[in-house]
């Protein structure tokens, strides 16, 4: 377990955050051949969902994701606890509660950022979910405050809470969630980020894991949040926007391991998986619409989202769709290379 631990500390140096209708399990396996190191998460999923709901169609994943952390959402001790078992015999690496997120639906429900006002509840949910986990470890995500906190004072109060509780690794979304007066998409980019509040922090609990997440957008400002103490950083829209331009080198340039593979070489990898998907009942749609980003940034970008949005809907649409789309890309790249190469001559 202390071995396993500390592979995933390490692997949780960059992470991929979990996000709503996003980080399914093919996001993830595309995110996975991209990058073989980085820690990924699933989409939150409740307890009563992960209890209650179809196990394999909520919890199935590619054994290549490891390492793969399950986000719950809840308040009841018992019952995160009885989902922390589930997620165990699935094989997650990690259970993290979610503490952060500020949408109406989680906030009906009495979870996600609104249990920051309820931090002795969250203890107990903690440490119900640590007495029974037996292989995954048990983590946080939050944010820095709710509406008018003072988050200078409210955060190191909940941190402490959770450190007594038994938590040892948490991720800090370095804002405030509003929940009064804007939107949960707002809450995206409003208010202002505080990165030095969770530099503080690090400081105030040197013994605990803390990642940073909010706003972080390239690999110069991952580089940089490591530099300033933190021990992970996770990265999330950006990440799913641009998937080349912030995973490709980190298994390099972070991790110090040597693994690059460019965006053709990524969507050739992808092909045997999307025809086993489509053979077991799926649809092309369900994996492209991940895929639509792994030219940005490079020519042809636009002309992959166009022939992948135009066709991967379509019934029987199928692999041969991205082989076209990507002969069109290479077509337009070659073109480009050939009239820059004539242009210096």
């Amino acid at each position: 377990m202390k071995n396993k631990t500390c592979s995933l500390r390490k692997s949780a140096t960059v992470s991929v955050a979990p996000m709503m209708d996003w980080t399914d399990r093919h996001c993830r396996y595309l995110h996975r051949k991209i990058s073989e190191k980085v820690l990924l998460y699933t989409e939150m999923l409740t307890a009563s969902a992960v209890i209650n709901g179809d196990e394999s169609r909520l919890l199935a994943y590619d054994d290549c994701e490891h390492p793969v952390a399950l986000q719950l959402g809840g308040s009841e001790p018992k019952l995160l606890a009885k989902a922390v078992k589930i997620g165990e015999k699935w094989n997650y690496d990690e259970v993290n509660l979610n503490i952060g997120c500020p949408s109406d639906r989680v906030k009906s429900g009495s979870f996600g950022v609104v249990l920051m006002r309820s931090p002795e509840l969250v203890s107990d949910c903690v440490k119900a979910m640590l007495d029974v986990s037996e292989s995954a470890e048990i983590t946080i995500k939050c944010r820095i405050g709710v509406d008018e906190d003072d988050p200078y004072k409210i955060l190191p109060e909940f941190i402490e809470k959770m450190h007594l509780a038994g938590v040892t690794r948490l991720t800090i979304h370095a804002r405030k969630a509003w929940l009064q007066g804007i939107s949960p998409k707002q809450n995206r980019n409003l208010p202002p980020l505080d990165y030095q509040l969770i530099y503080k922090i690090k400081k105030m609990f040197p013994n605990l894991h803390i990642t940073i997440n909010g706003g972080i957008k390239t690999n110069v400002e991952i580089k940089k949040h490591l530099e300033n103490g933190m021990d992970g950083v996770m990265i999330g829209r950006a990440a799913y926007h641009n998937p080349m331009l912030l995973l490709q080198n980190i298994d390099s340039e972070i991790f110090d391991h040597d693994y690059k593979k460019n965006s053709f070489e990524i969507i050739d990898e992808m092909l045997p998986y999307i025809d086993r998907h489509i053979q077991n009942g799926g649809k092309l749609n369900q994996v492209s619409r991940h895929m639509l980003g792994i030219f940005s940034g490079q020519p042809g970008a636009k002309t992959w989202r166009q022939e992948i949005s135009k066709y991967a809907h379509k019934q029987n649409a199928g692999s041969k769709i991205l082989i076209q789309a990507c002969k069109r890309v290479l077509m337009l790249q070659q073109e480009i290379k050939a009239t820059d190469t004539f242009d210096k001559d």
